[in-house]
């Protein structure tokens, strides 16, 4: 894998539970945080059933060992981690590995 990470925001610009979103290369990019694991997902921003940039505004909750986001629209859950539905296999969302580094939110966007 690339050592190529791109700085998106700083860290005190995360909501804890909750989703931002970031415009890189004209691409939105919805960033979720979890504040006790110190952990940041990043996935598409785009709902492939609503056809909106709407995931960051998806609300956050878990399934089993997944946490997921479910779309503010039709509420299809999409896996934080890697971008799978958890309700239509046949959608997903685009993830990037993303991370916490400095005082700052980087996401891994090439290989």
């Amino acid at each position: 894998m690339s050592n190529n990470w791109t700085k998106l925001c700083s860290h005190s610009d995360l909501i804890g539970h909750s989703g931002i979103c970031a415009l890189v290369d004209d691409q939105q990019i919805a960033l979720f945080y979890l504040p006790e694991q110190l952990q940041v997902f990043a996935v598409s921003n785009y709902d492939p059933v609503g056809k909106a940039n709407v995931i960051s505004r998806g609300i956050i909750g878990s399934s089993g060992d997944d946490l997921f986001v479910a779309s503010p629209l039709y509420k299809e859950r999409y896996r934080l981690t890697d971008g799978f539905c958890l309700d239509d296999e046949a959608l997903s969302l685009k993830a990037w590995p993303a991370r916490i580094h400095d005082g700052q939110v980087e996401v891994q966007l090439a290989a």
